[in-house]
């Protein structure tokens, strides 16, 4: 269930205020218009020169009635092991799916929250999202 957050009570602050400053960078210098990966490519280079601890592309099984289904999810970035960065590159903004899908992630997973960004727009748009 999607939680709601406070100004003053925002879970994991100054960590999602890095990872979103970083994402602000490499879109203010790359803009928007290229493939996904490559802003993966740009993320995963500024958090190893900032030293912060991340896992590109982690795969999650699902469990459905005490059966594990064959096919499995991808979480495109989960740093310090409590956030979930999902990438996009959608000019048409944010979609309901792409945040559906990263509840998922969260419910998967054990992070409480989720970093929804996308590059595909002449501004970073982002939205948190908190399990």
């Amino acid at each position: 269930m999607k939680k709601t957050e406070t100004s003053s009570g925002l879970v994991l602050k100054d960590e999602s205020y890095a990872l979103i400053g970083i994402c602000m960078d490499i879109h203010s210098i790359l803009g928007h218009g290229f493939l996904e990966v490559v802003y993966k490519d740009a993320i995963e280079h500024q958090l190893l020169a900032k030293e912060i601890s991340f896992e590109r592309e982690r795969q999650y099984s699902i469990e459905f009635m005490g059966t594990v289904l064959p096919h499995k999810f991808y979480a495109d970035f989960v740093v310090m092991n409590k956030i979930i960065l999902e990438v996009k590159a959608a000019e048409g903004g944010l979609a309901d799916a792409q945040v559906a899908q990263t509840l998922n992630y969260l419910k998967v997973s054990d992070c409480r929250l989720g970093l929804l960004v996308n590059f595909g727009r002449s501004r970073l748009e982002y939205k948190r999202l908190v399990f």
